[in-house]
C-alpha cells in the first residue's frame, strides 16, 4: 500500500500516523513505537529519532519558560514554592505535550526522506601509482 498523494509529511507526522499508508497509528503508549504498522504492515524498524524532538523541545521551549522564572524571581522576589507551583507546571505543560506529535514528525520525515544511519566509506583497493 502507497502513500497517497493527499497524506504530507506534516499530516502524518502531527497526527502520529503511519508515514506510507497514513492509517495506522505509530505509537503504543505515549511515546513507544510500535514494531510494525498495524493496517498496512510497515516495519517501524527505520525509525530513530533519538533525543532530536526532545532536544528541538528543549531549545524552543524551555528558554522562554526560563526567562519567565528569571524575570519572576527578580521581579517578584518570590519563595522557592511559587516556583515549584508557577514554573515548574509551565515548563512541564510547554514540552511534554509536543513530544509525541515532535516525534511522529521525525520518524515521517525519515521515512518519505529514505534517512538511514551513516555508514563509512570503505576505500577500494587502487593500484600503487608511483613511477
Amino acid at each position: 500500500m502507497q502513500r497517497s498523494t493527499d497524506q504530507s509529511l506534516m499530516s502524518v507526522g502531527l497526527r502520529c500516523r503511519c508515514p506510507r499508508c497514513g492509517e495506522g497509528r505509530l505509537f503504543d503508549g505515549f511515546i513507544t513505537l510500535k514494531p510494525r504498522c498495524e493496517a498496512c504492515g510497515l516495519d517501524y524498524g527505520f525509525a530513530d529519532p533519538a533525543d532530536g524532538p526532545a532536544f528541538f523541545i528543549m531549545m524552543t521551549m524551555a528558554f522562554p519558560v526560563t526567562a519567565f522564572g528569571i524575570w519572576l524571581e527578580l521581579t517578584y522576589d518570590p519563595p522557592l514554592w511559587i516556583h515549584a507551583v508557577i514554573t515548574l507546571p509551565l515548563l512541564l505543560l510547554a514540552c511534554v505535550p509536543i513530544i509525541r506529535p515532535l516525534k511522529g514528525l521525525f520518524i515521517a520525515s525519515q521515512y518519505i526522506n529514505k534517512a538511514e544511519e551513516g555508514r563509512f566509506a570503505v576505500p577500494s583497493a587502487r593500484p600503487d601509482r608511483r613511477a
